[in-house]
This record gives C-alpha cells, sequence and structure tokens, in this order.
C-alpha cells in the first residue's frame, strides 16, 4: 500500500465514526474466499447526534500485489449522506453532496473531512432550503 494512501477498513472506518461521536453499526460482506456472493467489502452506517447520518459502502477490495496473496486492501470507499432515513444532498454551501446523495471513491483525509462537514451541520439548513425552494 502506498505511504499516501491509509486502508479503510472496517473497523478503521466504524472508529473513526465513533470517535466523531455517532453511533455506528456495520456488517461484513465478502470474505477471503472468492466465491463470497456478496458484491461489497463491508458496509458502516452512522448516526449523528444532529440526526444526520452516513452510509459507507466498500464495493470491492483493490490489489497491491499481482499473485494477490496480500495486500487486499480497501483505499476507497463510497459515501452517502443520510437525512430523516433517507438519501438526501447537503444544503448549498457544502463542498459535498452537491447534485448526488453519494460521494464516491473516497479516500481517508476526505472521508475525515465529510465527517467534520456532516457532524456540524445544524439539520434546520435543511428546513429553511426547504422553504426557499434550494433543496
Amino acid at each position: 500500500m502506498s505511504e499516501f494512501q491509509k486502508e479503510l477498513s472496517e473497523d478503521i472506518v466504524r472508529d473513526e465514526l465513533e470517535a466523531a461521536g455517532a453511533r455506528v453499526r456495520s456488517r461484513s460482506g465478502r470474505n477471503e474466499h472468492y466465491g463470497s456472493p456478496r458484491d461489497f467489502s463491508f458496509e458502516v452506517r452512522a448516526l449523528f447526534d444532529n440526526g444526520l447520518g452516513l452510509q459507507v459502502i466498500a464495493r470491492q477490495f483493490n490489489y497491491r500485489e499481482a499473485w494477490e496473496e496480500k495486500g487486499r486492501v480497501n483505499d476507497l470507499v463510497d459515501v452517502s449522506l443520510l437525512y430523516q432515513g433517507q438519501f438526501s444532498e447537503l444544503p448549498k454551501g457544502y463542498e459535498f453532496f452537491q447534485g448526488s446523495e453519494m460521494e464516491e471513491e473516497v479516500d481517508f483525509p476526505r472521508f475525515q473531512q465529510l465527517i467534520e462537514t456532516v457532524k456540524g451541520i445544524n439539520p434546520k439548513l435543511f428546513v429553511l432550503q426547504e422553504l426557499t425552494g434550494d433543496l
């Protein structure tokens, strides 16, 4: 694995979200066997005190060496925003979730930025922008 990219394992994603104060649940998909039926490696859902949530899905492993014996990692994940239990975009003015409820191929530093952004949002912004027709 490159020294510039940190692995995003199920445990690391859970730990980052819990450290940010979220309630977290997760489940594994694929395991070490090629015949595993799931199309994702893991899924983590988190809910922050402000009522916003994140769903993190690692779709498949990346391999760091030719024979796939070791170095099997997830270094990119897809992150969706949840508002009132449904997929949502963020109100205007934020870097993330603009025009889409999913951020794809998120690396570790961007994942940390997403967490900080979402946990700090006042959910009243959603109501305000719904009233003005901006959301």
